[in-house]
């Protein structure tokens, strides 16, 4: 009894710690790349800021996993040179802010850490009581096969204005696969988004050194739409799609309204689908001298979603739905609203609800049209017989083109 009152108290204690975890990134070195989805050797940057502002101790966690993202049969000492785990040492406190924070960061792989295998991986950020304050998921892949990679329209009738198809390839010219059925898995990722995926299709025809994957409908997305997007660079002035400002104990950006229109058309808008980048002109370090602000989200409708939940949705919060990011519904103005607190920066988002089937769709609310601008990766993961786990052995990525 005892020590199952312990784990509950770790739980919560874990469970608070993550509501004042923001910002979390998990990219490589450079600017303007957002998949965490790169080449053996690669380096990845984590990094999150905790609001407490009390420089507490946090440590990381490197897990294998299998290409469905169940544990691994590898060892930590069969993929790691080094430490599988630990202490995130490069810590520093926010200067000249409203909303006062702690950024750690931690770059993968380093002097401590590094990773011999490619694969699936699992990084989990642990407290002082090891208890997981959150996880994200990278992928590091060989260079051994190349990956062609087209979207098309969808050839099916009923989806022909709504939905995206993936035809790719896998040519495999120095890698013997024996049996394609049992030792390649694929996954099919739309805008880095492991929410919206298609895993283990078969291939359609078979060439020598080459696998074709050439389906019309096992592999259709919906085209989804454009994101929306604001900027908050600048705390005390109004910017990109930022209608109000006022200052409380943070400043607080209120954002144009967006209208619900169940007959909406397709118009293109740029976007950088659903990721964010941190910055400010207010400061010299982006990661310490960008200041929170609370955001105010609106949504007009002419009546309350029928048994269906709504939420801001994005890689702000990992394309994820819950309490943070759920939006409540004001019969008097018939709008719903959220407030999330956010990080100065360029942000892309959508609305989202949720239905019975407990999953996030963000067709309802914005559409879904062919004619969207995604990015598609494919991900080929090889385990011959014999073999203890799921080796990545290329990528490849596409976008639509209308002119297809």
């Amino acid at each position: 009894m005892q020590k199952k009152t312990i784990w509950i108290l770790l739980f919560v204690l874990a469970s608070l710690n993550a509501q004042r975890i923001k910002t979390i990134q998990l990219r490589p070195l450079g600017e303007n790349n957002f998949s965490a989805i790169v080449p053996l050797g690669s380096i990845l940057k984590l990094s999150f800021d905790d609001l407490d502002a009390d420089s507490k101790e946090y440590k990381y966690k490197i897990e294998h996993k299998t290409h469905d993202w169940k544990p691994s049969r590898l060892l930590s000492s069969q993929f790691v040179n080094g430490f599988d785990q630990n202490t995130i040492i490069n810590v520093t406190n926010s200067f000249n802010t409203l909303q006062s924070y702690t950024h750690y960061e931690v770059k993968i792989p380093n002097i401590n850490t590094v990773i011999t295998k490619s694969g699936n991986y699992l990084v989990s950020v642990l407290d002082a009581y090891d208890a997981v304050v959150f996880t994200r998921r990278f992928v590091l892949y060989e260079n051994v096969t190349t990956v062609p990679v087209s979207v098309i329209r969808s050839r099916n009738i009923k989806t022909m204005d709504t939905q995206q198809t993936i035809q790719f390839s896998v040519i495999h010219p120095g890698i013997r696969i024996n049996n394609p059925r049992q030792e390649i898995h694929i996954t099919l990722l739309k805008n880095n988004n492991w929410n919206e995926s298609i895993h283990d299709v078969q291939p359609t025809f078979f060439k020598q050194n080459q696998l074709l994957y050439t389906y019309m409908n096992k592999t259709n997305f919906w085209g989804g739409n454009e994101y929306l997007n604001f900027d908050s660079k600048i705390l005390r002035n109004k910017s990109l799609n930022i209608v109000k400002i006022t200052k409380k104990e943070v400043y607080n950006h209120y954002l144009y309204p967006f209208t619900f229109n169940a007959f909406r058309n397709y118009t293109y808008n740029p976007d950088i689908n659903g990721q964010f980048a941190v910055r400010t002109l207010e400061g010299n370090d982006n990661n310490t001298e960008a200041d929170y602000a609370l955001m105010h989200f609106s949504l007009q409708v002419d009546e309350m979603f029928k048994e269906k939940e709504v939420y801001v949705y994005g890689a702000f919060n990992n394309f994820s739905i819950g309490e943070k990011n759920s939006m409540y519904y004001n019969p008097k103005n018939q709008t719903y609203h959220a407030s999330i607190l956010l990080k100065q920066g360029f942000y892309n988002y959508t609305f989202a609800t949720r239905g019975e089937d407990g999953l996030a769709n963000t067709t309802k609310i914005n559409g879904s049209f062919f004619e969207t601008e995604n990015e598609y990766t494919a991900i080929i993961y090889f385990k011959p017989f014999g073999s203890l786990y799921d080796r990545v052995i290329g990528v490849g990525s596409g976008y639509f083109n209308q002119n297809r």
